[in-house]
């Protein structure tokens, strides 16, 4: 089984291909550059080094959100638009859940954190069983007090990553109740590698859909959405 992943849902542009259960190249970039100018010739770059032939993929994994709303749309297209010409399946892999699998196995409860704005995160909660993952709550948008709220709750040490973590470290600070530690470089950030190792699951499980019927999962309504109805409620 091999399966190409992207993701584009943040910052960072990751692309990856695992074949039965083996990580067998990836490509991440954090760098000051729009998607569109990386994730295609990344894709490119990879299948030229390995040697790949795309009519070989089983499946193509996409963060399939939440995430920033014009990353989300070109990994989205990007994947679509492979999985037509190849007559692949997608397997739609939730964000916050991807970003939390970098740290399979981690000991503390896993709480991602991806800067929504306005003071929000997406995030959600996670416990590991070895290399099984727990939801403990699912992927979400929520002010940043109510997920520290809710992790103090619980009780338990508490580990975030993301590129929420900047964004929100001194509330988190000033406000956690339970011993914290903050992941290290290597895994604070998407990964493709991750998704596809999800994905592997999801492709297990039956969880492939149709390119054709693919879309990402917003969560939130964009700003010119947002905008748009709080013209209409003005003028009601």
């Amino acid at each position: 089984m091999k399966i190409l992943a992207i993701d584009s849902s943040g910052l960072v542009a990751s692309v990856a291909v695992v074949c039965d259960r083996d990580l067998i190249g990836e490509f991440t970039m954090n760098y000051k550059k729009t998607h569109s100018q990386t994730l295609l010739p990344m894709l490119h770059a990879l299948a030229e080094m390995m040697e790949l032939d795309l009519h070989t993929l089983d499946a193509i994994a996409v963060a399939g959100g939440p995430g920033s709303f014009t990353g989300l749309r070109i990994g989205s297209a990007t994947a679509k638009g492979l999985g037509l010409a190849l007559d692949a399946p997608i397997l739609h892999i939730p964000t916050v859940d991807a970003l939390a699998y970098n740290l399979c196995g981690h000991r503390s409860i896993v709480c991602p954190l991806m800067d929504a704005r306005r003071n929000q995160a997406y995030t959600g909660l996670y416990r590991f069983h070895g290399n099984q993952m727990e939801t403990i709550k699912a992927q979400c948008a929520v002010d940043i007090g109510v997920i520290i709220a809710e992790i103090n709750n619980i009780g338990e040490d508490v580990v975030f990553l993301g590129d929420g973590v900047p964004v929100f470290e001194e509330a988190i600070k000033e406000r956690i109740g339970v011993p914290c530690t903050f992941a290290p470089p290597h895994v604070n950030r998407q990964r493709a590698g991750a998704v596809a190792a999800l994905a592997e699951q999801y492709f297990a499980e039956g969880k492939a859909v149709d390119a054709a019927v693919h879309v990402p999962e917003y969560l939130r309504l964009s700003q010119a959405e947002r905008e748009r109805m709080e013209r209409e409620h003005a003028a009601d």
